[in-house]
């Protein structure tokens, strides 16, 4: 049974030409095989994608749990990286001109995929029937390896005082 889970950074300050850049090359990967690889990468998108990939990772873990969902099973299934609205700023010139720039941001999503094992119930029957044989050969054992109780010693008869000449 295939499982999924997401996790989204919005508004970041990053613009997103520069983060598809970064996204475009662990699109696809397993999750541990992508973290190495974006931990090697010098851009600074590549730390905000490590981030919402851990994240998604811990969306899908903590949803089913690591009994039946394992980290190593998962894998990037999309990464979408879109425009977000850019903040209008201006910069004074000489002459009493003035030059506009937009500083551009970007949403980022990632969908993480893996694969849900099934449980086994006759292994887990088997170690409950083990633990409980174990149990009572201890118990047996102990009672065995008792000592019965024995007399406490006679108490020290009190010492005489002398006295002083």
């Amino acid at each position: 049974m295939k499982i999924t889970s997401k996790a989204s950074l919005r508004f970041s300050s990053i613009p997103h030409r520069k983060m598809r850049i970064v996204a475009d090359l662990v699109k696809g990967m397993p999750v541990e095989k992508a973290l190495d690889t974006l931990n090697f990468t010098r851009r600074t998108a590549a730390y905000h994608i490590a981030k919402v990939i851990k994240s998604a990772a811990a969306n899908a873990l903590s949803r089913e749990g690591t009994e039946r969902l394992h980290p190593e099973d998962l894998k990037i299934k999309t990464i979408s990286v879109d425009q977000a609205p850019s903040m209008k700023r201006i910069r004074f010139q000489s002459m009493g001109r003035v030059f506009r720039y937009r500083k551009r941001h970007s949403h980022l999503t990632v969908v993480v995929e893996g694969t849900m094992t099934a449980l086994k119930k006759a292994g887990t029957k088997a170690v409950k029937g083990d633990a409980t044989e174990a149990t009572t050969a201890k118990k047996a054992a102990v009672k065995e390896t008792k000592t019965p109780k024995t007399a406490k010693p006679a108490a020290k008869a009190p010492a005489k005082k002398s006295a002083k000449k």
